[in-house]
């Protein structure tokens, strides 16, 4: 079964901040209905090493929007070739998550 193609067009037409957005509510999904293995497939590779959790609230950078900031979301962050790496994890944190410092640390 394929996408619709008025979505697929759509879709297309999204500039860069829409589609990142997109991304996160489809990643979202993801861990919603599949869990947590889903979720790290659609992130790529784990990141080696000391990793920490952090909750942040973010802005989306509409000049329009009333209610920023949103969230708040969970992000990984880790040291990779000297410079701090992060990656989004979602709204929730996942229970069997590997091991390293808790939220917050």
């Amino acid at each position: 079964m394929g996408l619709d193609r008025d979505l697929l067009g759509r879709v297309r037409s999204l500039d860069e901040f829409d589609l990142r957005r997109l991304a996160i509510f489809v990643r979202g999904l993801l861990v919603s209905r599949e869990g947590h293995e889903t979720a790290a497939a659609v992130a790529g590779p784990s990141p080696a090493g000391r990793v920490s959790y952090r909750q942040q609230m973010v802005r989306c950078g509409r000049k329009a929007c009333t209610r920023c900031p949103h969230g708040p979301y969970w992000y990984a962050y880790w040291r990779e070739g000297g410079r701090v790496r992060s990656r989004y994890i979602g709204k929730t944190l996942p229970e069997a998550r590997p091991p390293g410092p808790g939220p917050g640390d």
